[in-house]
């Protein structure tokens, strides 16, 4: 009988909440071990593509701002990138150690990479006619790379989305009722078809979306796959940081390098060039900047989401391409420091970062102007032995106040060094610890 009155209570309150449009939260959010599973791939690779680059400007951004809209709405129809090959793709980001791939599906222009039901505005209406969402996730599914998906929440395409061009006000003409019921559509197509392990949101900061339209969404995604996980631009407020605001499962500080954070998960995105498109001649880093700041996400705790922008063609740029093989060829050596690790327990610096695993400390170093490094003593841990990753042993001492490191007079990496200290017991409840001044 009790069970009967909670059951009937529970389906009049779904009606009174469908009734007065407010979202039902359903009671499951992605679970921990999923989340955690995430975290411990540290490095992937962001996609940026479709037609504008045959114009070599910034996806969606581009339109009005650069080119006419008409004429970048009509760029599709010259799309044809022929040597396309997804094997490439996916094999390029294994050799660079990423563990996983996050595609522009749909990005704020509109266009979709997948041949989608529901607008003619998609991959099969060019003349290339394949599903390059679909060619994606069988690559990964080959070389064991997971797939994920970013679709944009604002669509500066669809007339039922009420905003035309970045920034400009809402126009009477949208219906946002219609609008998320296309989302709700697509993404029911994308979750169906190519299975994806995350969803990248972006876009939600315009008027028209609302929180309660993120958290419909949220409720959506979870029913048709529990485990699918869920960026942090779904809601409103700031991608930086989790907050009330915030519907979804990962912070996405953008361009930038998050703060260390041991509380919530995070994901730095990142161009390894300028822009997020293929833009020709566009200044690329250079090797010590790409692992340094990858080192640093994994320091702070958090993933590295680094873009590349493929051509007209369906190449990434051979130069690109070198750059995150020697990315890769980096991981070889000093992969154990970063997969599966966790930030700290040192908060890092200009000079030093460190990522901790089980009972091991790694130092990684990104300069060292002296013959020595002194980091704060841990308490109720001793320092059993210290050596470069796959290097030599060194020489070292421990008191109550400082673990002193003996360097040699050249480093083994140029770019960044890795030391690893084996400690007596577990290491990954540590409170972080500022490193010494210099």
């Amino acid at each position: 009988m009790k069970y009967l009155i909670l059951t009937f209570f529970s389906a009049l309150f779904i009606q009174f909440s469908v009734a007065q449009n407010t979202p039902t939260l359903v009671p499951y959010k992605t679970e921990k071990k999923v989340l955690d599973g995430f975290m411990d791939k540290r490095f992937g690779m962001f996609i940026h593509w479709g037609p504008v680059s045959l114009r070599g400007t910034e996806i969606g951004w581009s339109r009005t701002s650069v080119i006419p809209k008409a004429e970048y709405d009509e760029l599709y129809h010259d799309f044809n990138p022929a040597l396309f090959d997804a094997d490439v793709w996916v094999k390029t980001a294994k050799q660079a150690g990423m563990k996983y791939i996050t595609i522009t599906a749909k990005h704020h222009d509109g266009f979709c990479l997948w041949p989608t039901k529901f607008t003619s505005y998609n991959i099969m209406n060019t003349p290339f006619k394949k599903d390059v969402v679909g060619a994606l996730a069988k690559a990964c599914n080959k070389y064991g790379i997971k797939l994920c998906i970013y679709y944009t929440v604002l669509d500066w395409y669809d007339t039922r989305y009420p905003i035309r061009v970045s920034d400009s006000k809402p126009e009477t003409t949208g219906n946002m009722v219609e609008f998320v019921q296309f989302m709700k559509n697509q993404l029911n197509e994308l979750v169906t078809n190519y299975h994806p392990y995350m969803l990248w949101f972006d876009g939600n900061w315009e008027s028209p979306w609302t929180k309660d339209m993120g958290a419909d969404i949220y409720n959506y995604l979870k029913k048709l796959d529990k485990n699918v996980i869920i960026n942090n631009r779904l809601g409103k407020g700031t991608h930086k940081v989790m907050t009330n605001e915030t519907i979804g499962d990962y912070a996405t500080p953008e361009q930038e390098v998050g703060e260390i954070n041991m509380n919530y998960p995070w994901e730095s995105c990142i161009t390894i060039c300028n822009q997020w498109a293929w833009k020709p001649n566009d200044k690329m880093k250079s090797l010590n900047e790409c692992i340094q700041k990858l080192v640093s996400t994994a320091a702070g705790n958090g993933n590295l989401l680094f873009n590349v922008g493929p051509m007209m063609d369906g190449r990434m740029e051979l130069r690109q391409v070198n750059r995150l093989k020697q990315m890769g060829a980096w991981l070889n050596n000093y992969g154990e420091a970063i997969y599966g690790t966790k930030g700290g327990p040192y908060r890092p610096n200009s000079a030093y970062a460190a990522t901790r695993k089980g009972d091991k400390i790694y130092i990684h170093i990104f300069n060292a102007d002296h013959h020595q490094i002194s980091l704060p003593n841990i308490p109720n841990l001793k320092v059993l032995s210290a050596h470069f990753v796959k290097g030599a042993n060194l020489a070292f001492d421990q008191n109550s106040t400082n673990i002193n490191i003996q360097l040699p007079n050249q480093l083994p990496d140029e770019n960044c060094s890795v030391i690893e200290l084996k400690m007596n017991g577990n290491t990954e409840m540590i409170p972080l610890i500022e490193f010494q001044k210099k």
